[in-house]
């Protein structure tokens, strides 16, 4: 791998001699006599590599190194040193310098060196292109949504995401909560260190909190070597708990612990390690309900639900299914080297009918399938799933139990309490049957009843 290298050293002879060697291996080399040149060149002509001599006159190594890094921290620099002065070394290193080579130098040991700062730089160049790319993705215009109540969420994720305040993301299923986090990840401070995501109700109690917390070599049967946690991976950056409502109550306690305190011990360790994490959470279930089922520690609710922030289901913005609809055709035709063209106006009429239950998701996974099927460049009826091929039913007003609204009308609460007392009744005051009957829990109905102060 050839690069472009700035050799930068007050001796005109070593500056040579650095010069010719790596020229000879095929490298664009510039060879500058101080560090103000230096630093004015790096500002207007990119290099992949810097070797620079320790003891200048003026600015010495490790003040260019310092500035160098305040430019721009991906460049690479190799600091060089004379015999006995290995200490300025590891302090230059200490700074940021990738490695150092002492004088006199070795053409082996000086063509290694820059051999593997390429590679470093490669790798950073990767990387950053990588963290470019991943912010483009999740820029608030790839979120799609013109309707009112998806610009809504977009304006709260720009106030939010800037911030360092734990944001809970509600929504059902399918609705494009982790796509929120990463958005508000990507458009904060620490969009350039690791975002990490874990699914709660996807991995077994007795693996999860290995998972968040790490663990020490033996701390259980299987545990042959000591493995970080993800809070650890995420340190400084952000971590993602996805449906945090299916968390056991146990982890509840100690995930409570690292956001009051930010420390927390391995499993099965003793030491206490500290963490900067900004956490993002979501669920599908309603916590206030969780927490009154006592399946949810109230003193983490506070904690997470700092700031909430509510997606619409897709069936109540159903304005925004076109706009969604054209951008997974064109996803999926150019995944699929399809050359499809449009939806049908019968598959788009059939698609503002459907109730979408399964969301965002659901209709990504229905453009897929009729891409995969569609013989022509029009996406036909014929290609969607059978219960999206029948006309949708007309939705009529149910009133299974012939609610009349008086003329003087009547609060909710009046006609909750009724209802209540109606199952009550139904049941011979059995709490057990009447939850059943309004489909609800034990519970929640019990504390209804107190607050009804209901009686037999």
């Amino acid at each position: 791998m050839n690069g472009k290298i700035l050799v930068v050293d007050d001796e005109a002879i070593q500056r040579d001699i650095v010069r010719d060697i790596l020229e000879d291996q095929g490298h664009e080399v510039v060879a500058l006599g101080n560090g103000d040149e230096a630093l004015a060149y790096i500002k207007t002509s990119p290099v992949d590599v810097i070797l620079t001599d320790l003891r200048m006159p003026g600015m010495d190594g490790v003040e260019l190194l310092q500035h160098i890094k305040a430019f721009d921290p991906e460049i690479v620099v190799v600091v060089i040193t004379a015999y006995g002065s290995f200490e300025s070394a590891v302090e230059a290193v200490k700074k940021g310098a990738y490695d150092y080579l002492a004088k006199p130098l070795e053409k082996e040991q000086l063509t290694l060196v820059v051999k593997r700062a390429l590679s470093r730089k490669q790798l950073a160049d990767e990387n950053r292109s990588l963290r470019q790319e991943l912010q483009e993705r999740y820029e608030f215009h790839n979120i799609i949504g013109h309707s009112e109540k998806m610009q809504k969420v977009f304006r709260m994720i720009e106030k939010v995401a800037p911030s360092e305040s734990t944001v809970i993301i509600y929504g059902e299923s399918g609705t494009g909560k982790e796509l929120v986090a990463r958005a508000l990840h990507y458009h904060s401070k620490r969009k350039d260190q690791r975002f990490l995501a874990v699914n709660c109700a996807a991995i077994p109690d007795s693996l999860l909190e290995s998972e968040m917390f790490g663990h020490e070599k033996g701390a259980f049967t299987g545990a042959s070597q000591q493995k970080n946690g993800l809070f650890e991976e995420a340190h400084n950056g952000t971590l993602f708990l996805d449906e945090i409502g299916d968390l056991d109550i146990t982890l509840q306690a100690k995930l409570l612990r690292v956001l009051q305190e930010g420390e927390f011990q391995r499993v099965g360790g003793t030491k206490t390690l500290q963490v900067n994490v900004r956490l993002l959470a979501a669920t599908n279930k309603d916590l206030e309900e969780e927490v009154k089922e006592g399946r949810f520690r109230q003193d983490l609710y506070y904690r997470l639900n700092v700031v909430p922030i509510f997606l619409p289901p897709l069936r109540t913005r159903k304005e925004d299914i076109p706009y969604l609809a054209q951008h997974f055709l064109a996803r999926y035709t150019a995944k699929h080297e399809k050359a499809i063209k449009k939806l049908a106006p019968t598959v788009l009429k059939h698609f503002m009918d459907y109730r979408w239950e399964g969301n965002v998701r659901e209709l990504e996974s229905v453009i897929e399938r009729s891409v995969i099927l569609a013989e022509h460049d029009v996406i036909e009826l014929d290609t969607l799933p059978e219960k999206l091929q029948e006309p949708a039913e007309p939705v009529t007003p149910r009133n299974p139990m012939n609610l009349t609204i008086p003329d003087e009308g009547i609060s909710l609460e009046q006609l909750e309490r009724n209802l209540i007392e109606a199952a009550l009744k139904k049941s011979d005051w059995s709490i057990k049957k009447a939850s059943e009957l309004l489909g609800i829990s034990y519970k929640t109905l019990q504390y209804r009843i107190q607050k009804y102060h209901l009686k037999d």
